[in-house]
Formats: C-alpha cells, sequence, structure tokens
C-alpha cells in the first residue's frame, strides 16, 4: 500500500477533531489516555491521512479499542450509522463485476485497501455495539471468511432490538442503507 500524507494544517485539523471527539465520548475509552495516543499519531503521521478518509466518508473515527499485551491503539468508525459515504457498495470486485445492470460505484474491500484501513470482523463489529448503539437503522458489512465469499454470499451486521445480528446477502446486492465500517490499528 502507498503511504499517503496529509499537510501540517490538515494533519493538524484532523488532530483536533479527534481530540474533541474524545474528550466528548471518554465512555468510549476510559483507560486511555489522549496524550499517549496524539504521541503515537504524531509518531505514525501516514495514519492521519487514512483516518482523515474516514472522517471525509461519514466514519466519525474514535480510538476505542487498547491491546496492552501489544501496546496497539485501534481506530473505529463511531458513527451513530453505518458511514454515509460509504453505503450503496458491493462487497468486492468480483461482486461489482458480476452486476449486469445498476452497478453501484463503490465496492468495499478496494476502498477499505485505499484508505488504508481494514473492514471490521464480526469480533469488532460485537465489540462496538459494547461501547453504544450503532446501526440501529442502517446495516454494515463485515468481514467475511473465504468460503461464504466463495459461494458467493457476504457478511453484514446490525443492531436491533438490543442485539447484534449477523446476516449474509448475495456479495453483488447493495443498499442505501448498508455501508461499512473500517478500523486502522497504530
Amino acid at each position: 500500500m502507498e503511504n499517503h500524507f496529509l499537510s501540517d494544517k490538515d494533519g493538524q485539523a484532523v488532530l483536533d477533531k479527534l481530540e474533541s471527539r474524545f474528550q466528548a465520548n471518554q465512555q468510549r475509552h476510559l483507560s486511555i489516555e489522549w496524550t499517549t495516543v496524539k504521541e503515537r499519531l504524531l509518531n505514525h503521521p501516514e495514519t492521519l491521512w487514512s483516518l482523515n478518509q474516514m472522517e471525509i466518508t461519514g466514519g466519525e473515527p474514535d480510538v476505542v479499542f487498547y491491546d496492552a499485551k501489544q501496546d496497539l491503539y485501534t481506530f473505529v468508525d463511531c458513527s451513530k450509522e453505518s458511514p454515509a459515504g460509504r453505503r450503496s457498495a458491493c462487497y468486492d470486485k468480483a461482486a461489482l463485476d458480476a452486476r449486469k445492470a445498476n452497478k453501484p460505484t463503490l465496492n468495499v474491500i478496494d476502498t477499505v485497501k485505499a484508505m488504508g484501513t481494514s473492514l471490521l470482523t464480526e469480533t469488532q463489529y460485537r465489540a462496538l455495539q459494547e461501547l453504544g448503539d450503532f446501526d440501529t437503522k442502517t446495516s454494515s458489512w463485515v468481514q467475511t471468511p473465504a468460503d461464504i465469499r466463495e459461494r458467493g454470499g457476504a457478511l453484514f451486521c446490525d443492531y436491533r432490538f438490543g442485539h447484534v445480528f449477523v446476516y449474509h446477502n448475495g456479495a453483488s446486492s447493495y443498499y442505501s442503507a448498508r455501508g461499512f465500517r473500517v478500523a486502522i490499528t497504530i
């Protein structure tokens, strides 16, 4: 993957937005200190570009997971609903190419890669739901096991009736209320 960098001004704008969101949502990261996260981001400026991609597509990224054993911080899309700038997407290029008509402009896997991020796993999606109620009106594609994808399917999740639901659909399907959430770890 090619590394992208923001200008100092744009990088500072992203840091300011992330800090503001961090302070406003303390319940998401009770054991994480902003100064430590900021230092990590400054040491990995290419991550700011990816976080900006998450931001401009409506993801509202926030640092929500810390792996103490590996000393890693993970930012995840924390928008209430699936990010508006990443909806109506087939799962991958093969699914997009398989569509005969009404092809959407996006496919999830290529977009995730271009953003320098990773698609949420079902486990990450479930962990995110421990921090709030996300996707109560929308749904989000999640990483799909190879054997399901080989058969033409893909998985997505949502949160209804106080529970996370995991569903399947044809990978070439797309809906205006289904997008995808991503993560980036530093």
